[in-house]
């Protein structure tokens, strides 16, 4: 199985709970509450991957990172973003030094 496939196949499971029962499904319910609290979640999520990667051991690390990758893909799904999308902007950028890249971005 490759990561890509894992990825497809969860973007592809948030997509079909975002609009269900928010009672029923995790993601109906952050999606229910609405983007600012998707943000806000993500940002958590991000912060407590930090945390880890800081003054945790790695089971610690990875099941937060795991949880930042979720994440990421609700807020995505939720802004109709296709995870493909991000890959390609991955692939764009593939080869170039990111000083340069980052540099292109803020003369734009």
């Amino acid at each position: 199985m490759s990561t890509t496939d894992a990825l497809a196949r969860l973007e592809a499971v948030i997509a079909s709970r975002q609009n269900g029962d928010p009672e029923a499904s995790y993601v109906a319910k952050l999606n229910a509450k609405g983007l600012d609290k998707i943000a806000q979640k993500l940002g958590e999520e991000a912060t407590e991957t930090v945390i880890a990667a800081l003054s945790q051991d790695r089971e610690a690390l990875v099941g937060e990172a795991a949880d930042l990758v979720f994440h990421l893909l609700v807020l995505l799904g939720h802004k109709c973003v296709a995870f493909d999308e991000v890959l390609a902007e991955l692939d764009r950028r593939e080869g170039v030094s990111g000083i340069a890249e980052k540099a292109s971005r803020n003369n734009q």
